[in-house]
């Protein structure tokens, strides 16, 4: 947990440097200023309104426990369990299956699920899903988890920016500029590194294990990774950067691993990860 505290003020520093020296080397003086100025907006947003970013995303509502009983029953269940208080949930109205957990810390923590996680699910698997996003909260993941997706999420709507301002020759009249048409070329694949670099792959494991540990049932949380992969091959999230930006979130990989999105990538294989699940049932193979 401090580990991912301390990675998570490694990488805020980081871009900030990064964003100071670009901005010092473009503009002399005056473009420092506006770089400091970015770069302590962009770490603002980044950590308190990572949460908004991932949720507004997967265009997600709250609801109410009218709505969702059954979830709201078995994350008070999961989280009395495990003495954390009670996060957010929210549903997404997404067809591909899937789940996600955001935020800072435990107390501003949400949970979310798709429509179509909640179709395709039984009871039992999804008490398991939802203890796996349980566990990335109380592991401390979504600190870092949230804070690297924000921070993609700026740094792609920058990209998107750039082509419309003209940041090269002043003369240019096509609107970009030269400048601006090599940004958004390459601040897609930043993006794509600053979750790459930040984000373990092991921490699905980990939330698989103390998720199964706290749900008591790994074998339905590896039924569950069956059905979520199964269904994200046939129903994908749309190729699209804000997306993009909160797939590693996700219980699943949930686009089809194809073109650019690749470089986005954070979850181990899902045959994997049920083979753990099914070793911790006992299971030998």
């Amino acid at each position: 947990m401090r580990f991912n505290g301390v990675r998570t003020v490694v990488l805020l520093a980081g871009l900030s440097a990064l964003i100071v020296v670009v901005g010092g080397a473009l503009g002399g003086t005056s473009g420092l200023l506006i770089a400091l100025v970015i770069a302590l907006v962009t770490n603002g947003v980044a950590y308190f309104a990572s949460d908004r970013i991932a949720l507004s995303a997967m265009g997600a509502r709250p609801v109410s426990e009218v709505e969702q009983p059954a979830m709201y029953q078995t994350v008070r269940e999961l989280s009395t369990a495990a003495r954390q208080p009670m996060p957010r949930l929210y549903v997404s109205p997404t067809v591909a299956p899937n789940a996600f957990a955001t935020g800072r810390n435990p107390r501003k923590a949400a949970v979310c699920c798709t429509m179509g996680i909640l179709q395709i699910l039984d009871g039992r698997e999804l008490r398991a899903v939802l203890a796996h996003e349980l566990s990335h909260v109380y592991n401390r993941d979504i600190l870092i988890s949230s804070v690297a997706g924000a921070l993609a999420a700026v740094v792609t709507w920058g990209a998107n920016l750039a082509w419309f301002i003209p940041l090269g020759n002043s003369d240019d009249e096509d609107g970009s500029g030269v400048l601006g048409a090599l940004l958004l070329l390459v601040l897609g694949p930043v993006a794509a590194m600053i979750i790459q670099l930040a984000i373990s792959r092991t921490r699905e494991f980990q939330a698989d294990a103390s998720g199964a540990q706290l749900s008591g049932d790994p074998l339905a949380l590896a039924a569950a990774l069956r059905k979520i992969e199964s269904g994200t091959r046939r129903l994908p999230l749309p190729e699209d950067g804000r997306l993009a930006s909160v797939g590693h979130l996700m219980i699943a990989n949930p686009f089809r691993g194809e073109g650019v999105l690749r470089l986005f990538s954070t979850h181990p294989p899902t045959a994997e990860r049920v083979a753990r699940l099914e070793q911790m049932a006992g299971y030998r193979r």
